[in-house]
Parts: structure tokens; sequence; C-alpha cells
């Protein structure tokens, strides 16, 4: 270890957070704390950026300024209440939420699908409810269609939120209409989602994934030989842990709490690398490289390449979509 690097272990770390503080926690992460839509650089070859980017701050103005009575008398009325902004992998999509939070009058929230949920499951639907309320504007970010409950439970709360006067704004990578397509045959989920959809307006983002820079795969795995010295190069506050023994602890860890796990990390270095054959351990491996990526924490690893951690069963199942960002900012992670 050199004398600019704190070396600590994840798997050392069980962070507890109290539910008042999780509301207070809802700000976009520290990769976005200084964007803004003059900052968000659009690709020429594709229009349908610079378009919805200008959408977005037309709406975010619209909702600024809005008072008490604004509020109230927006109550009831007829059109859609939110922005729903639908497109692949990296072409900005969360740049421009954050960009959103940024413009708008607070108080306003920002978090992804799996934070609110976390949020309604440590508050009660009910406070969550009433204290999201309060909000000028909650963004979504990556809302997703995992567990059909976590479904009906978030459609609830954005039409509440709604008419209780709430701006709305959320991202995906599946149109709104299409999110339960396939997947579940239960009639009362389909109107469900049917609801949250009449909500938005939709823009489509068209584009490449800007975070592969020309890669398309993970830098390569470390030589376990060599791993000693490849961490020592790194400087800051740097995570290394045993894989197999991370994915263990990561169970014991309300992924509610991975945030507040890995705040001050400057990097991430992960012995021996295995692929996960086991549905939940990916997921929860997911919710940790989502909070990694929100902090911009560089990885390196010996073992299996990083584009090898997720079984082809998975890839190919009903959570491919999660499971390729997650590659895209594993990515995006090793190759800085």
């Amino acid at each position: 270890m050199n004398a600019e690097q704190t070396l600590v272990a994840l798997s050392d770390r069980s962070p507890h957070v109290a539910p008042e503080e999780l509301i207070a926690g809802l700000v976009p992460p520290p990769q976005f704390h200084d964007v803004s839509f003059a900052s968000y650089r659009t690709d020429d070859s594709e229009p349908s950026q610079a378009q919805a980017r200008n959408k977005l701050e037309e709406f975010a103005a619209s909702s600024t300024s809005k008072g008490f009575l604004g509020k109230l008398f927006s109550k009831g009325k007829d059109g859609p209440k939110g922005v729903y902004l639908d497109g692949g992998y990296g072409v900005g999509k969360t740049h421009l939420l954050a960009s959103a939070w940024h413009a708008n009058e607070k108080p306003a929230t920002f978090g992804t699908f799996v934070e609110y949920t976390n949020l309604v499951g440590a508050l009660g639907f009910i406070r969550a409810r009433d204290d999201l309320s309060q909000m000028k504007l909650v963004c979504v970010d990556e809302f997703e269609l995992d567990d059909p409950g976590d479904t009906v439970l978030m459609s609830r709360l954005m039409r509440e939120l709604t008419d209780a006067g709430v701006k709305i704004i959320a991202t995906s990578n599946t149109l709104p209409g299409s999110l339960g397509e396939g997947r579940f045959a239960a009639q009362d989920f389909i109107r469900e989602i049917q609801a949250l959809a009449d909500q938005f307006d939709i823009y489509r983002i068209e584009g490449k994934d800007y975070r592969h820079r020309g890669l398309s795969e993970p830098a390569e795995p470390v030589p376990a030989e060599n791993l000693d010295a490849a961490t020592s190069e790194l400087t800051g506050t740097v995570a290394r842990d045993d894989f197999p023994t991370l994915l263990r602890h990561l169970s014991t860890v309300h992924p509610s709490r991975y945030g507040r796990m890995v705040d001050g990390l400057d990097a991430a270095v992960w012995e021996d690398v295995t692929t996960i054959d086991n549905e939940g351990v990916a997921l929860r491996f997911v919710a940790l490289v989502d909070r990694l990526y929100d902090r911009n924490v560089k990885i390196i690893n010996s073992g299996q390449a990083l584009n090898k951690v997720f079984t082809e069963e998975s890839l190919a199942g009903g959570y491919r979509k999660k499971y390729m960002r997650c590659l895209s900012r594993l990515t995006a992670l090793s190759s800085q």
C-alpha cells in the first residue's frame, strides 16, 4: 500500500441508515452533482437527443414557480403529469434527469426505482407518500418491472403523487405501455401499467452507449500474481475483497444501504471473480455495481473477466436488460 492509499474491505462494512435519512438521501449521486442541460453533449447524428433535452428543459421550467395555488388548480386536470424518457444504455438519460432535478425548484427528490421501493419498505406506504407529496418534483431513474408487486406499488404511489400535484420524471429502457408485455399475464397488472403509462409524455432518445468510448468489453482481468502490484498503484480509498466473500456479505446488507456502504471509495479491487450462477446473488451484485457507478469507482479484478460474471441463461432471461446495463457500467468503470 502506498502513502496516498487507504485500504479497506467492503465485506467489513455493514452500515445502518435511519428511515428518516432515506428521504434526505434522495439526491443525484456524486457523478451527477454538477451536471446541467447545457453540459449534456448531444450527438448531431441523433436529433432525438437534442429534442429530448429541450422538451425536458421546458418541462422543468414549467414546473418551477408553481406554488400552492398552482398545484391546487392542477389537480384533477386531464393530460400528462410527467415526462418519461425512453432509450438504450448510455444515451444520457440519467444526465438529463439529474439536470432537471438541479433546474427545478426544491424540495425535490432523485432516486432509482429500487430506492423508492426501499423507501416505501422502510417508511410504509402512507408516510412515504405523504413525505413525497411535499415535493415539487420526483425523479425516478431506471424504472423496472422485475417484481409485479413492486410495479403495482410504484404505479399506485406515482398516481397518488400526481393527484397531489407533484410532477414526475422517469427514465427506463422500455416504453411504459410495453413494460409488462410477455412477462406477466394477469390483467390487473396490465391495467396498472397502462394507468401509469397514461400519466406521461413519452420521449425516445436514440444513440450509442457513450460509456464504452469505442470499447465493447470490460478491461482484461489482472493476473493473480500481479494484483498486489496493480493495487499498490491505486490512490485514495481502495476496497479490496475476495469476490466470493463479497457476494456472501451482500446478502447480509439490505440493498438500500449499498450506497452508504460504498461511500468514499475511489477504487474497488476484486480477487478471484467467478461467474454468478444464482439469480438472487446476481441481482444483489447488480445493485452494488449501480451504486459504484453512481460514484465513479474504478474497478480492477483478477479471475474471470467481468463480462463473464453472468451466465448465458441469466442474460437470456427476464432480467436481461438489468444485466446488460450492469455490463455496460462494468465496462465504463474498469476501463478508466
